[in-house]
């Protein structure tokens, strides 16, 4: 029925890699004062052993995702993309796990775009639509793309509720 429809072409902003690099690191980098703080005081109150290798090999992990999503952001980066029409809002992203979405603009809810303070700071927002069932959002878009973007969604979804 829809073998007609095209790939998705459009693209984030090659700063998405930034801002996920310094998400993931801050949320890494959280992870690991904890880590050191119970370090800390299992060697000040004398913990048993064990105790401290468990926390070394936490520690351990919490480094290795945080070095395993600096490179993963490139990849995610290079494999997300978008489209929009009057009929879809298409969305296709995965390296290993490839996800193909097809939302249509019958079924939008509501539109919205959000921007959290490193998206502030690079000019971003995100795109988040709303279903009945689910949310999907389309990280990292230029400011002005990005409200451009969800004013479009927005036009095209109040159009098919007029005309059904």
């Amino acid at each position: 029925m829809y073998s007609d429809i095209n790939e998705p072409r459009q693209t984030l902003s090659k700063d998405a890699i930034k801002v996920w690099i310094i998400r993931e690191t801050l949320e890494a980098g959280a992870g690991v004062v904890v880590l050191a703080v119970l370090l800390y005081l299992g060697h000040h109150f004398s913990w048993p052993a064990w105790i401290g290798w468990i926390l070394y090999g936490l520690l351990v992990l919490d480094i290795g995702s945080m070095i395993w999503s600096w490179i993963s952001s490139y990849f995610r980066y290079k494999n997300w993309r978008y489209d929009v029409n009057e009929e879809f809002l298409q969305m296709k992203l995965g390296v290993l796990n490839e996800k193909h979405s097809l939302v249509p603009m019958t079924k939008i809810q509501s539109v919205a775009t959000e921007q959290g303070p490193i998206l502030k700071k690079y000019r971003l927002c995100s795109v988040t639509v709303d279903t009945m069932g689910t949310s999907h959002t389309i990280p990292a878009l230029p400011k002005e793309e990005a409200i451009a973007l969800r004013n479009r969604i927005a036009r095209y979804a109040k159009i098919r509720e007029v005309e059904s």
